[in-house]
């Protein structure tokens, strides 16, 4: 992995900022596009999602201040870029949130790049259940295996409140999946 504070002050330099905004993206797209995969479901939309959060890192990159990690700051706003794009297919379809987020889960069958079972289906249905938090703390926790410390940044929720949202999160899930 590059060294993000020689990369930063790359990116921050007019004469380095295309060639390693490059690598920056080399390095981090396949986790970035994984987080925001779990959060919206979708390859097309996943690939628009990307593109957004990849672009506003970009035009943003000069207010890193550097307080978290580079990578919690671009997960935060591959999140938050996930978030809007779902809140906002849900208001051109008129449906809630959670119909947005189902419709996506129920399209992943016809969807070529999902090469999930049945099983995995049933679980992206029980965690569509879950509040939002605890899709989100969830899915970066089992899928992605993301430490508390850095949800902690991504999220700006203490480790505490994450534990307790995954606790609860597992718990409601194992419930789902017995009576379904």
């Amino acid at each position: 992995m590059l060294d993000d504070a020689h990369l930063l002050e790359r990116l921050k330099s007019d004469t380095y900022k295309e060639q390693a905004f490059k690598e920056l993206i080399t390095t981090y797209k396949e986790r970035l596009y994984w987080h925001i995969r779990n959060i919206v479901k979708s390859h097309d939309d996943t690939d628009d999602v990307l593109q957004n959060t990849f672009i506003k890192i970009f035009k943003n990159i000069h207010n890193f201040k550097g307080d978290s990690k580079l990578y919690s700051w671009m997960y935060r706003i591959a999140t938050n870029e996930s978030i809007t794009f779902i809140n906002k297919k849900a208001k051109q379809l008129q449906i809630t949130n959670e119909e947005v987020k189902q419709l996506a889960i129920n399209n992943l069958t016809s969807d070529v790049y999902f090469e999930g079972d049945a099983i995995q289906l049933k679980l992206q249905n029980a965690i569509a259940t879950l509040p939002e938090k605890q899709q989100l703390v969830f899915s970066m926790k089992y899928f992605q295996d993301i430490k508390y410390k850095d949800m902690s940044e991504i999220l700006d929720t203490s480790e505490g409140a994450l534990k307790a949202s995954y606790h609860i999160a597992v718990k409601k899930i194992e419930a789902y999946l017995t009576t379904h």
